[in-house]
């Protein structure tokens, strides 16, 4: 049997213009291009690790 793959669904609601650029490319990482953009995201370790790390930018729908 295979298990359902749990899945997170990430938005981009703040700007990373004038953020640093390690978090600017870990929102580029997540897949998030512009403003009120979405993702549905694999629910891994990594991933919450980069959600966490900009947690200001993004919003977990």
């Amino acid at each position: 049997m295979t298990e359902a793959k749990k899945t997170l669904k990430v938005k981009l609601v703040k700007s990373p213009i004038g953020c640093k650029q390690s978090h600017r490319e870990t929102v580029r990482g997540l897949g998030l291009r512009r403003l009120n953009s979405e993702r549905v995201l694999e629910d891994t370790p990594a991933v919450r690790g980069m959600i966490n790390k900009i947690a200001y930018l993004v919003q977990v729908l």
